[in-house]
């Protein structure tokens, strides 16, 4: 495909995936139409970058399907002026979203390798407002907090409280909760109440588990 051809699926993306999923937000719909998906998946991949599926990225990462994506970040309700930590930020495609709606991003990867490509990915963009870390995703990045939003990009069944109290009061995190490996996964929607936490389900959705956020396995004799 060439750049025409990635413009056009973009827009289809936009038009038939996003746009008649409850996406109404005029500033995620311009980042999203903005934003080259393609860049940010295998070049064997890139002919399928705009459909609407997971697509592998390596090491148990997943690019989101768009949809899922841009309904999670509309419903963390982003100001111009918010601090927001992505958590799995992979080959850096939500951190270039987001960055056009916010002041600032810190990307936390623990995959070298990915956040290699994710640099690599915001610099050719000539974004300047995301900064990346190699860190385990399951600590966050407290030297930045408190945050006035957190995605963590992919599926969890757990949030260690360590993270949850990295967000601002009233802050608001959103993920795919999926409690056990059985079970329906949830887009949800975690806000901050001084010491209290509160979970709200927003709509159904599968997405891989992230590997950092499963819960282990229990035995029983």
């Amino acid at each position: 495909m060439n750049d025409q051809s990635f413009n056009r699926a973009r827009k289809i993306m936009l038009e038939c995936q996003i746009r008649p999923n409850k996406v109404i937000d005029e500033r995620v719909l311009s980042a999203f139409s903005e934003i080259p998906r393609e860049l940010f998946v295998q070049k064997s991949m890139r002919d399928i970058a705009y459909i609407d599926e997971d697509l592998p990225l390596s090491n148990g990462r997943y690019l989101m399907e768009p949809m899922i994506l841009a309904r999670l970040i509309q419903s963390l309700e982003l100001s111009v002026s918010d601090n927001v930590m992505i958590i799995g930020v992979g080959t850096g495609y939500s951190a270039a979203i987001i960055s056009q709606i916010v002041a600032s991003v810190i990307g936390i990867e623990s995959r070298a390798n990915l956040i290699q490509k994710a640099e690599s990915n915001l610099t050719s963009l000539d974004i300047t407002n995301a900064v990346l870390f190699k860190e385990r995703l399951q600590d966050g990045y407290s030297k930045e907090a408190p945050y006035n939003a957190i995605l963590i990009d992919g599926g969890v069944s757990f949030i260690p409280d360590n993270i949850l109290n990295q967000l601002a009061n009233d802050g608001r995190l959103v993920s795919i909760y999926r409690s056990k490996a059985e079970t329906a996964g949830e887009a949800s929607l975690w806000m901050r109440a001084a010491r209290k936490f509160s979970r709200t389900c927003l709509f159904n959705a599968q997405v891989p588990t992230l590997e950092e956020f499963k819960l282990k396995q229990e035995f029983s004799f």
